[in-house]
């Protein structure tokens, strides 16, 4: 194994010693070979790094790592000090085209299949600029700089609705742009400040740690703080470039960084061009939807496997302050660790609007875990789309986002267990063969049946495609829940529902009209006129549920044996600092409600997928952790929902 050392004192000319470093990190990774690390020192690295070699093995990987106890910054803008007055507080920097070579953010648009503008309306680029590490927003026109408008209300991504701006925020820190065939003028509004004094800023790069090419495999970015990238929106019909990410590669470890701003996405685990690019958008001749159906049998015939793709591991980042999501990944992100990490502040600035939007935002999620991360201030908090199947969604901590968790058209199986969903929109299923057990679920739960797309579903464990239909609903587990109750705000745009959903609530009582067993379920289907497929269309799928707890107005399933519901109670989230406890204050009816120890074997089987709950081995689903890391006993039973030695009273518990 060989040290190659980068240093802001190096040269390029340098052998790459700690005596002798390189300059740039880009020179190291030109000499890394498999089993070797690049040690990057402290200071300021303005370069997108692009690995030009894989590690052969999780024994053998390339490893990039800051320098132990130095801070190490890497950042795909550049700064700039040439800034001249342009009347009022505004001032006008004019850079030549050079500075960007073939990648110009202010001449690139925000744009790609599910995007939304409104009629008109002006298209956002991928540029920005910053004020000492602030994010500017765009102008539509020059003239916008000196007379800003009031934002006082923002469209919350996703259902529409309008949501107020704070007063603080309510006038914008402003830039425009304009690309000449030589040159690139920006104009920008510093209110007072001199931005040749202070550190002035603009996006210059696509990405910051991203390979050009796929199947650079076992590479371990660490320690790092990664910033200002323009990379750009990322569909699951598209290349989803991020400012870190393997680009379609296999064993990455992305610990222990700091990653913020990027445009759009953070961390990409996503797919790439050859499979599908904006084709909706380009061609207009097919929806989107069924490009991206089309894009699941193109990666398998291109090597989407276990063999090839995925089995990358995401910890202990924190991540923030990105346009789109924080972590993003459709096919590529298969067989994946998303852990311990802090996400927050993901898509509320609101420059631009449309789908693809979450703190985590995964399409294919297959035999990924997403496990103890603390995500919060963020439009949506995690959305899993389309072929979620053997997730698992255990011991994360949400709160004041607009939405905790979406799970969007997929067959399942998947495991939602002992998470804090402590937002007013706590749960959205637009899915079934979900399985839910030990969560505090503080918000609404939405229930909406899709009839109108056939996604798919896959062998157990692999990437393989089994079969694809449509989402009746249903085919769910709840067992050992806590729900809390409370008035219902105006969260949703239900012009945008689709007929015959069901309203969002509080508690499960959305499945009041399936069968409470799958004897039930056939029972129904046995009434129905002789057919095919004719008969299932009006038969809703079997919901199971036990031991769950409603406090003060959630409401059980109708067909939930012995619900135990609270009159009185309440759950609060704190955050103080970096921790973040639970308070609550529950009568001491609650401690009647006990729940066993729940694994893989007393879950029923997923209808569509055929397919047990279980661990990525094959071996049954083992759920023995709480929250907060305590062991749930297999002879004792404990206190439902995520902490399982919750009790009645006032309590306080630290989750995070």
């Amino acid at each position: 194994m060989t040290l190659l050392h980068v240093a802001t004192s190096g040269s390029d000319d340098a052998e790459g010693t700690a005596e002798a470093p390189f300059r740039t990190i880009n020179r190291a990774a030109a000499e890394a070979r498999p089993g070797d690390t690049v040690v990057v020192h402290a200071g300021e690295y303005r370069e997108w790094v692009t690995p030009r070699r894989g590690g052969l093995s999780d024994t053998r990987r390339i490893t990039y790592t800051a320098a132990e106890g130095e801070h190490v910054v890497i950042k795909g803008s550049e700064r700039v000090t040439s800034w001249e007055p342009d009347g009022g507080t505004v001032w006008r920097a004019v850079l030549p085209n050079a500075l960007f070579g073939d990648f110009n953010p202010y001449a690139l648009e925000v744009t790609g299949d599910w995007i939304v503008y409104d009629e008109g309306a002006p298209h956002k680029h991928l540029g920005d600029v910053y004020l000492n590490g602030r994010s500017f927003y765009e102008a539509a026109t020059r003239a916008e700089l000196d007379d800003p408008p009031l934002r006082t209300e923002v469209l919350d991504n996703w259902t529409g609705v309008l949501t107020p701006v704070p007063d603080q925020e309510q006038t914008q820190f402003l830039w425009y742009a304009e690309v000449g065939p030589e040159t690139t003028t920006i104009w920008a509004d510093f209110r007072g400040a001199d931005p040749n004094v202070e550190l002035t800023e603009v996006n210059v790069r696509r990405s910051v740690f991203y390979p050009l090419v796929p199947h650079l495999d076992y590479i371990t970015v660490r320690g790092f703080e990664l910033a200002q990238a323009a990379c750009p929106w990322t569909p699951p019909t598209a290349d989803q470039p991020g400012l870190v990410g393997p680009n379609w590669a296999k064993g990455w470890i992305i610990e222990d960084n700091v990653i913020h701003d990027a445009k759009c996405s953070g961390v990409s685990l996503g797919k790439e061009a050859s499979t599908g690019h904006n084709y909706a958008s380009e061609r207009g001749d097919k929806p989107g939807y069924q490009y991206q159906l089309e894009s699941v049998f193109s990666a398998r015939q291109i090597g989407w496997d276990k063999e090839h793709i995925g089995s990358h591991v995401v910890r202990r980042n924190t991540i923030h302050d990105c346009g789109q999501n924080g972590i993003v990944g459709h096919l590529g992100c298969v067989f994946s660790t998303i852990e311990d990490n802090h996400i927050h502040h993901i898509a509320v600035k609101r420059e631009f609007y449309g789908y693809e939007i979450g703190g985590i935002k995964l399409h294919a999620a297959i035999d990924v875990t997403i496990r103890h991360n603390r995500i919060h201030d963020c439009s949506l908090g995690t959305w899993l789309d389309w072929e979620t199947q053997g997730t698992r969604i255990t011991r994360n901590v949400y709160h004041d986002n607009n939405r905790d968790l979406f799970v969007e058209v997929s067959h399942g199986p998947y495991l939602v267990d002992h998470n804090v969903l402590g937002s007013r929109a706590s749960f959205e299923s637009f899915s079934q063969g979900g399985a839910f057990i030990g969560n505090l679920v503080a918000g609404s739960v939405w229930l909406v049946p899709v009839m109108d797309r056939a996604t798919p579903y896959h062998r157990p464990h692999s990437t393989q495609v089994a079969g694809y239909a449509v989402i009746r609903g249903g085919d769910d587990r709840w067992i050992g829940n806590v729900f809390l109750g409370g008035s219902l705000a105006e969260a949703y745009d239900k012009d945008r529902r689709q007929p015959g959903t069901t309203e969002a609530g509080y508690g499960l009582a959305g499945y009041d009209a399936h069968p409470a067993s799958f004897e039930e379920y056939l029972s129904r289907l046995a009434a129905q006129p002789p057919g095919d497929h004719q008969r299932f269309a009006d038969v809703l799928q079997p919901v199971w549920a036990r031991d769950n707890v409603y406090v003060a107005g959630a409401h059980p399933f109708a067909g939930e044996p012995d619900p135990h519901i609270l009159d009185a109670g309440t759950v609060s989230i704190l955050t103080e600092g970096d921790q973040v406890h639970l308070v609550a204050d529950l009568p001491s009816a609650f401690d009647n409600a006990r729940v066993g120890l729940v694994g893989g074997r007393d879950l029923p089987r997923v209808r569509f997928a055929d397919a047990d709950f279980e661990e990525p081995d094959g071996t049954p689903a083992v759920i023995t952790t709480d929250l907060t890391g305590a062991a749930r006993s297999a002879t004792e039973p404990a206190a439902p929902g995520p902490i399982a030695a919750l009790s009645s009273g006032s309590t306080r518990t630290r989750i995070w």
